[in-house]
């Protein structure tokens, strides 16, 4: 007589409950946005200080520059107002449009996407930390270029504070830009063309007073996101700054900042996928 181990006889429990499929492991919760971003904005902080920092120079210099040429044909008055604010804001468009641009196309270009697709952020989380990584560098430039634009055409300093707010908000709309075209462009060279033509617009038409220019031209800057980033700054200049122009000029900023980084976020999960 045999002795068989219960486990093994067919209408056991046992054998029952061992061939059965092992359970699924349950998954982790899901990465929150603003703890993912929070991480990617330090990461990308940390990694590009080194490199982006003689670019600020570059970038804050231009801007003098600019000014300084410009002393020659502008006296004072709004013309003065325009070109200084213009300047100021065309360091955040060096940065945040041009640089962007360029260093979404050479990631996608060399399959650096891949890496953030495996991580588990949300895609935005990857945008908008990237996008105020670049915006951050342009805080000293953009001040400094302010302050040297009021020594140099005899503007008041009083309101100079309103940086706090034109700073982030124009920056995030050309930085959703710049990010939209480095994502969207087939190749790194084309990308890095359409950050320096969308530099150079902005230095066109948000530095030269736009009381010169003709309409179709005056019509073309009312589409450039920085140009109510511009004319927001301008507008504190005068004795008695009419703030709700200024605030409207901010809203719409905001708005389009909002709108551009939406769609950088389509066109990074975009890219990520192919």
């Amino acid at each position: 007589m045999s002795v068989v181990p219960a486990e093994v006889l067919p209408g056991s429990a046992l054998a029952v409950e061992e061939t059965a499929a092992p359970a699924a492991a349950e998954l982790g919760p899901r990465a929150r946005l603003w703890p993912s971003l929070c991480a990617v904005y330090r990461a990308q902080l940390s990694r590009a200080r080194v490199a982006r920092i003689p670019l600020l120079f570059v970038a804050t210099f231009q801007s003098i520059g600019i000014m300084v040429l410009m002393r020659g044909v502008v006296d004072g008055g709004a013309e003065a107002q325009a070109v200084v604010a213009g300047s100021a804001v065309l360091v955040v468009a060096f940065v945040a449009l041009n640089l962007l641009a360029q260093y979404f196309g050479q990631l996608r270009a060399s399959g650096g996407l891949d890496h953030y697709a495996t991580l588990p952020v949300p895609p935005a989380a990857v945008v908008l930390g990237a996008a105020g990584a670049y915006a951050s560098f342009t805080v000293p430039g953009t001040v400094v270029t302010a302050l040297f634009g009021c020594a140099l055409f005899g503007l008041p300093v009083a309101h100079l504070w309103v940086l706090v707010a034109v700073i982030p908000l124009a920056g995030a709309a050309l930085a959703g830009l710049g990010a939209a075209l480095g994502l969207l462009a087939p190749r790194p060279e084309l990308a890095t063309l359409l950050g320096q033509l969308g530099m150079s617009a902005a230095l066109l038409l948000g530095v030269l007073p736009a009381d010169r220019m003709p309409e179709a031209v005056r019509f073309l800057r009312d589409l450039l996101p920085s140009t109510y980033g511009v004319e927001a700054f301008a507008r504190t200049f005068g004795e008695r700054p009419d703030w709700a122009f200024v605030l409207g000029d901010l809203a719409v900023c905001g708005v389009v900042g909002v709108v551009s980084l939406a769609v950088a976020t389509w066109a990074y999960r975009r890219a990520a996928v192919r």
